[in-house]
């Protein structure tokens, strides 16, 4: 499998590692812009208790594909054809996409979902018919072009929860984020071994609980407003904010699930809706910016197993957007704030091999005289 470098673009810097053990604490943040020129924006942090060492991974058309049966091996699922050539992020060095983009600008997302995701029943006689958690996004990304084909062929496969070993013996526990061309999204999650999926208007996604329990929570922060409020006026006295930013007062700032998705639904929902792609592109930076966890600022005891047992800290391993309209996918490392871009244009999309590219590699600084 050839390792190559691709085109970097900016800048800033920062390192660090996690133990892992079962996954129960988790900050990944996701969300979608449209463009007043047709095209749609992508935008989404990764955080992980492990690190994923995650490196840029090119799947072309016909690579087949093996799928991951109830006993965790390679080999013993269902194996598929790869349809459409996709391209994103993988996760320890496995030919799978945690996160990615196809050919025909359908974007995916893989987010934990630790305290709700239960697969489907699968057993040793009917395992050559199903895939892992691990791998429905690799799958929905080399087989589907929309969200309709991804509503429509999710519901033909079975999904099991085998425990994977580069993920330390245990279940990918995690849900799924589509957006299509046409700018329709979904959420598809398996909770008590069914499969739910559930359209989403919002284009947000984060973690923990259920989607449809983000969704009833919207209503809660009704009183929020990107405008600014007028002073407020008792017995004839005006009492002004101290600052700008009034209307969005009580927006939550924390990293809880349901907070950052209000958040993240709030400041999507903010952009100007006459930005073209292009500028969608550059807002989805600024309001990826507002997820990015600083180190230590979300410190993990020795007594959590999110931590491996010894403690620890959060971090953003890496933050993406994803263009269907130039159809570019860029990626910004926790190593460096260096911008890597990738031109699906110039992919090739019957390469006979999955590419990988590792991204971590120096900052690039500009000289100023």
């Amino acid at each position: 499998m050839k390792r190559g470098l691709f085109k970097r673009v900016l800048v800033v810097s920062l390192s660090a590692s996690l133990a892992f053990a079962p996954a129960l604490s988790n900050a990944c943040t996701s969300f979608l812009l449209k463009g007043n020129d047709g095209g749609y924006v992508y935008g989404r942090t990764m955080e992980f208790g492990l690190p994923l060492k995650s490196e840029l991974t090119m799947i072309p058309r016909n690579y087949v594909a093996k799928g991951i049966g109830v006993d965790g091996k390679y080999g013993s699922g269902m194996s598929w054809t790869a349809k459409y050539a996709a391209v994103g992020m993988n996760p320890l060095g496995l030919p799978e996409l945690v996160d990615g983009m196809n050919e025909k600008g359908l974007i995916a997302g893989m987010l934990n979902l630790p305290n709700s995701a239960e697969y489907q029943a699968v057993n040793q006689a009917n395992s050559a018919e199903s895939i892992s958690s691990l791998q429905v996004l690799t799958y929905a990304l080399t087989n589907f072009a929309s969200v309709d084909e991804v509503k429509s062929g999710l519901r033909k496969i079975k999904v099991n929860g085998a425990k994977i070993a580069q993920y330390g013996g245990n279940t990918p526990l995690v849900h799924y984020t589509f957006h299509d061309a046409n700018g329709k999204s979904i959420a598809v999650e398996y909770i008590k071994g069914e499969l739910q999926i559930t359209d989403n208007p919002t284009g947000v996604m984060t973690n923990d609980p259920p989607f449809q329990d983000h969704l009833n929570s919207i209503g809660n922060y009704s009183n929020l407003s990107k405008v600014e409020k007028p002073p407020l006026v008792i017995n004839g006295a005006k009492y002004a904010a101290p600052s700008s930013g009034s209307g969005l007062h009580g927006l939550p700032g924390d990293f809880l699930s349901p907070s950052r998705f209000i958040r993240a639904l709030f400041l999507a929902n903010s952009v100007p809706n006459n930005y073209s792609t292009a500028q969608m592109n550059a807002a989805a930076w600024h309001i990826l910016g507002s997820f990015d966890i600083p180190p230590g600022s979300v410190t993990l005891p020795a007594t959590n197993p999110y931590g491996g047992g010894i403690g620890g800290f959060e971090v953003t391993e890496w933050s993406v957007t994803a263009n269907n309209k130039n159809m570019t996918y860029m990626v910004k490392m926790y190593e460096n704030t260096n911008v890597y871009v990738f031109d699906f244009k110039k992919m090739d999309v019957n390469a006979k091999e999955i590419k990988y590219t590792k991204l971590n590699q120096p900052l690039l600084t500009i000289p100023v005289n």
